[in-house]
């Protein structure tokens, strides 16, 4: 071995002795500087969701940040892999957001490459009246009409039966979340979407880890999403995935992911289709450079490498977290079963195993108090809540103005905007925190009864 040789072997063991420190270092930082506090009731807060990390997601951001790669790299290779083996796809490309997510996933659908199948103006979309907006406003920006169906009380989801009924010539697909980690019924769904040759479109962000008829949901559809925001099952701090089982899916989805372009070539990588000078494409001449030849109206919506090692490591605390967020929900509704003469009670949807995002509430309508005192009440004791986000989303003033259909009068979508609301779940909340949330909310209840 020459000398330059054992130069360079002693600067990489070197190097590898620093990381190995920094390890260590991280995991006291984190030991000192981020322990939980103990919980005291009518003290600490409650929130509804939170990020809930160890040592050993840091020292992967810390790994990230010595590599020093800062796009897509290693970590995001590793992550979208086994991300795909969980939910059981075979195609997973991340995005920075769980609404980016939704947007890529209905652009995929929008690709002239689809041929008499793509997405146009004016085409019809399907979608529940009551959820979180992200999951309709792809069918906006690219100038398709909504139809919102309205939503089942106790599971907060689509009303299958009232599907059909929203179906005409112009239907092109069927857009819908899993309401807090509850699936949707997909069989009758996806049914009807093989009966008119529609697209299914589905939104897990609040979902991973439920299935339904043991299966990952987002393996039902075309194409599926999900969210790695703190508040969700795992978290990234920014972060979101597309999931599919077609490879021409998958394409095209990293195309408008990643500016529209029709290269395919990873970060940091050459001529993959070995013609990278020889293409003939729109009105471009023969040889363009195929890095600059742009197939779709694109965006730029990846994720770092360090959004993506907080993420793999958050993968190993995934079933714990789903396991959490089961017992949390188990306790609260049985907690709460002596006061459904006062409160509707959420149920999971037939042939479901749900991955609770959350606990929704929806106060009787013939209760002695409204949703907002027991809101108000709950967050003067320091119990957070959130509604049941846009509630009926033709309310939303963003929607004054805009074409939109609707089957029926949607009553239990205007329900929702008035009586509903949900409190946490997560796995930050344990015994202590849940019973102190049983006792307030059980002790309004029956001082007002």
């Amino acid at each position: 071995m020459t000398a330059g040789n054992k130069t360079q072997t002693s600067a990489g063991e070197q190097a590898e002795e620093i990381r190995r420190q920094i390890h260590d270092l991280v995991a006291q930082y984190h030991t000192l500087k981020h322990a939980t506090p103990a919980f005291e009731p009518g003290t600490s807060a409650v929130p509804v969701s939170g990020r809930v990390y160890g040592a050993s997601d840091m020292q992967m951001l810390a790994d990230s940040m010595l590599d020093f790669w800062l796009t897509t790299g290693r970590f995001n290779e590793a992550f979208e892999k086994r991300f795909a083996e969980r939910v059981g796809a075979k195609h997973v490309i991340t995005v920075n957001s769980g609404s980016s997510a939704n947007l890529v996933a209905f652009s995929t659908l929008t690709s002239p490459r689809l041929r008499d199948r793509q997405l146009k103006p004016g085409h019809e979309v399907i979608t529940a009246a009551t959820g979180f907006p992200t999951t309709v406003n792809p069918t906006l920006h690219w100038g398709l009409v909504p139809v919102f169906v309205d939503v089942k009380l106790k599971t907060y989801n689509i009303d299958p039966g009232q599907i059909e009924a929203a179906i005409t010539p112009k239907t092109r697909a069927i857009m819908i979340a899993h309401t807090l980690g509850n699936p949707f019924d997909i069989a009758p769904i996806k049914a009807l979407c093989d009966k008119h040759g529609l697209f299914l479109v589905e939104d897990c962000c609040d979902a991973l880890g439920a299935t339904y008829d043991g299966k990952h949901v987002g393996t039902f559809g075309d194409v599926a999403t999900c969210s790695f925001y703190p508040a969700h099952h795992i978290t990234m701090g920014e972060g979101g995935a597309v999931f599919m089982n077609n490879t021409n899916f998958k394409k095209i989805a990293e195309s408008f992911r990643d500016w529209g372009r029709d290269c395919y070539c990873e970060p940091g990588k050459d001529n993959t289709c070995l013609k990278r000078f020889k293409w003939k494409l729109g009105d471009l001449p023969h040889g363009y450079d195929h890095k600059y030849i742009y197939s779709h109206l694109g965006f730029n919506l990846k994720i770092t490498d360090m959004q993506a090692a907080v993420g793999l490591a958050q993968m190993d605390r995934l079933e714990g977290f789903i396991a959490d967020r089961k017992r949390n929900f188990a306790t609260l509704k049985a907690g709460l079963e002596e006061l459904e003469e006062y409160l509707i009670l959420p149920e999971a949807t037939a042939r479901s195993e749900p991955s609770w995002f959350g606990f929704p509430i929806t106060v009787q309508p013939g209760a002695p108090f409204t949703r907002d005192e027991l809101v108000l009440h709950l967050n003067d004791k320091k119990i957070a809540t959130r509604l049941l986000f846009g509630g009926n989303l033709i309310r939303q003033p963003y929607m004054i103005g805009r074409e939109f259909r609707t089957i029926g009068d949607l009553p239990n979508a205007n329900l929702v905007v008035t009586n509903t609301f949900w409190i946490g779940v997560y796995p930050g909340l344990g015994q202590a925190q849940l019973s102190y949330v049983l006792d307030v909310i059980r002790a309004f209840c029956k001082g007002r009864g």
